[in-house]
C-alpha cells in the first residue's frame, strides 16, 4: 500500500523524537569516511559554496592537496576536520631547512588556527613511486615540519604523514607475505615508520581496487573488487579468508610494516574510489560499479568491520573525490572520480555519514563463538558435523543459496555453526570449545546480509534504511514507531545504545 504524506509526517515526528531524545546518545566512536576535495576542474563551486555543501551533507572530514587560502578561510567555523597537503613540487622549498619549514607552518597552518580545524598534514603524495628524486628529502622535510609544530605546541593536534601508493607494497597476496619495495624499505620507509610511531601518527596509503582488478582480471572477479558477495581467497599462511581487495591491501600493509618491526600504529586510507566514466578500453568502469564500490565501502568502514587480520579496528578512509574535475591529466576515468558533478548534482547516490540507518546494538559484552585461526579444515569440519548434527545447531543459512553460504569456506561455515550451537546453549561455559577449535569473541563476525545471532539475550541489531514513499517505507516507519518505547525502555535499563545518525 502507498505510504501517505500523513504517514511520512508521523514517521518524521517519531524519528525526530528518537533522535533528539535524551535517552539516545549518538555514537562518536569508530571510523569515519571523509572526502578528497580538489580544484582541478572547470565550473566548480566556489570554496565557500563547497564548504556549505559539505555541511549540508554532514561531511565532517575533508582532505585538500595544498593550503589554499580560500578553502581554509571558508572552512573557518565549520568544525570540519581538514587534512592539508604540501604538494610534491613544494617539498624541496619547504624542507630546505628548519627555518623554511617553520615559516611554512606559521604562514599556512598557524594563521588559520583555531578557527579552521586543521588536524593533519600530508607531505607530498606517492613521492617514492612518482617522484623518486625526492626520496632523500622526504623524511627531513617531515621532521622539519614536525619540529615547527612542536615549537608552536601544535603537534598533539596536527599529525604528519605522507601518502604512499599501494604499488609500493610488493607480493601483496597473500597479504601475510607482503613487504615494502626493497629499494626504499630500509632507507626511507623504516625511518618513516619509526617517526610515525614516535609521534603517534598513522601511515597514509592510496588504494584503488579498480587498478588492481584491471591488472589481475584473469584471476580476480570484479565482485572481489566491489565488495560484492563472492567465495573469497584464502591466505594459506594464516587461514584468513579475504572477500575484497580493500581488506587484502590493508592487511598487506600491516604485514609489510610488521616486517619492519612496526605493529604499533594505524593505517588511514588517504585515497580510494572508483570512476563513473572512462575510455572504451577501461574495463570495469561504469556509474553502477562506482556506486556499488562507494556504497559498499562506506558500509564496510562505518560498521567498523576492520580486516581479517585486525577485525573491529577502525580504518579511517577518504574517498576520491568530492567533484568531477575535468582538468585532471590522463584517461577519461581520471576526470570522473567525483561523487558529484560541478553543479552539485549527484553522479550517484551516496551517504558518507550513515544518517540513513539507525543501528541499535545491545550491551558491550555481547559475545559470539567462532572458529579459531590456524586450525585445519578437517578438524573444523568434524566439529561442524557435530554442531549441525547431534548438537542441533541451525545450519540452514550456510546451505547453498542461503544468506550465509558465502564465503563458501570451511572456517566461515564452521563459525556460523559453532555460534548457533553456542547461542542455543545460552552461551554456557564449555559450549564454545569443540575440542579446542573454537573461541569466544566480542567482535561481531556478521558479514553483509549474513547476520550471526547476538550473544546478548533479547538484544538484536536493528537497521532502518532511508524511508521512501512506498510500502516498504511504511513498514520501516511502523517498525520504528513500535521500537520507540522499546528503545527508551532499554535505555532506562542503562544498556549501551549506539545510534548512527
Amino acid at each position: 500500500m502507498a505510504f501517505s504524506k500523513a504517514g511520512a509526517t508521523l514517521c518524521n515526528v517519531v524519528l525526530s523524537i528518537l533522535i533528539t531524545s535524551s535517552f539516545i546518545v549518538p555514537s562518536s566512536a569508530g571510523a569515519f569516511v571523509g572526502m578528497n576535495y580538489g580544484l582541478d576542474g572547470d565550473n566548480l563551486p566556489s570554496p565557500q559554496q563547497a564548504v556549505d555543501f559539505m555541511k549540508k551533507h554532514g561531511m565532517a572530514q575533508v582532505r585538500i592537496y595544498d593550503t589554499n587560502a580560500a578553502i581554509l578561510n571558508a572552512l573557518a567555523g565549520s568544525n570540519i576536520q581538514v587534512m592539508v597537503g604540501i604538494p610534491n613540487e613544494e617539498i624541496l622549498s619547504v624542507g630546505e631547512s628548519n627555518v623554511t619549514a617553520a615559516n611554512w607552518v606559521k604562514k599556512n597552518i598557524a594563521t588559520y588556527l583555531p578557527n579552521t580545524n586543521i588536524t593533519g598534514i600530508a607531505v607530498g603524495s606517492e613521492v617514492l613511486s612518482d617522484y623518486p628524486s625526492l626520496a632523500s628529502v622526504l623524511l627531513p622535510t617531515i621532521n622539519y615540519v614536525h619540529e615547527a609544530l612542536v615549537a608552536m605546541s601544535l603537534d598533539t593536534q596536527i599529525k604528519i604523514s605522507t601518502p604512499i601508493a599501494a604499488s609500493l607494497i610488493e607480493d601483496s597476496f597473500p597479504p601475510s607475505q607482503a613487504s615494502f619495495n626493497q629499494t626504499y624499505a630500509r632507507t626511507v620507509i623504516e625511518p618513516l615508520l619509526d617517526f610515525l610511531s614516535q609521534t603517534g601518527s598513522y601511515l597514509l596509503i592510496n588504494i584503488y581496487p579498480l587498478d588492481i582488478y584491471q591488472q589481475n582480471q584473469k584471476v580476480m572477479s570484479i565482485d572481489y573488487a566491489l565488495f560484492r558477495p563472492n567465495s573469497g581467497i584464502m591466505d594459506s599462511n594464516t587461514n584468513l579468508l579475504y572477500t575484497n581487495v580493500f581488506d587484502a591491501m590493508i592487511d598487506a600493509a600491516f604485514s609489510a610494516m610488521a616486517e619492519l618491526n612496526h605493529t604499533d600504529f594505524s593505517v588511514v586510507v588517504s585515497e580510494t574510489g572508483w570512476p563513473s566514466r572512462g575510455d572504451t578500453d577501461e574495463v570495469g568502469v561504469s556509474v553502477d560499479n562506482a556506486a556499488t564500490y562507494a556504497n559498499n565501502l562506506v558500509k564496510h568502514i562505518l560498521n567498523n568491520t576492520g580486516t581479517p587480520r585486525r577485525p573491529g579496528i577502525a580504518i579511517n578512509t577518504y574517498i576520491y573525490e568530492l567533484f568531477n574535475e575535468d582538468r585532471r591529466q590522463g584517461a577519461t576515468s581520471e576526470k570522473n572520480y567525483g561523487i558529484y558533478y560541478p553543479d552539485q548534482t549527484p553522479v550517484y547516490s551516496l551517504d558518507t555519514t550513515g544518517a540513513g540507518m539507525i543501528s541499535v546494538t545491545g550491551p558491550a559484552n555481547r559475545t559470539w563463538c567462532v572458529a579459531k585461526q590456524g586450525v585445519s579444515s578437517s578438524s573444523l569440519q568434524a566439529a561442524m558435523d557435530f554442531a549441525c548434527g547431534e548438537g542441533s545447531a541451525d545450519c540452514s543459512q550456510i546451505q547453498p543459496g542461503q544468506t550465509c553460504f558465502n564465503p563458501d569456506s570451511v572456517p566461515a561455515h564452521a563459525s556460523y555453526a559453532f555460534n548457533s550451537y553456542y547461542q542455543r546453549n545460552s552461551m554456557a561455559s564449555g559450549s564454545c570449545d569443540f575440542a579446542g577449535v573454537a573461541t569466544v569473541t566480542t567482535i561481531d563476525p556478521s558479514l553483509g546480509q549474513c547476520i550471526y545471532p547476538s550473544g546478548s539475550q533479547g538484544n538484536q541489531s536493528i537497521s532502518i534504511g532511508n524511508l521512501k514513499s512506498s510500502g516498504a517505507g511504511s513498514t520501516y516507519c511502523q517498525s520504528l514507531i513500535l521500537l520507540g518505547p522499546i528503545i527508551m525502555l532499554v535505555s532506562t535499563l542503562r544498556l549501551d545504545l549506539v545510534v548512527q545518525l
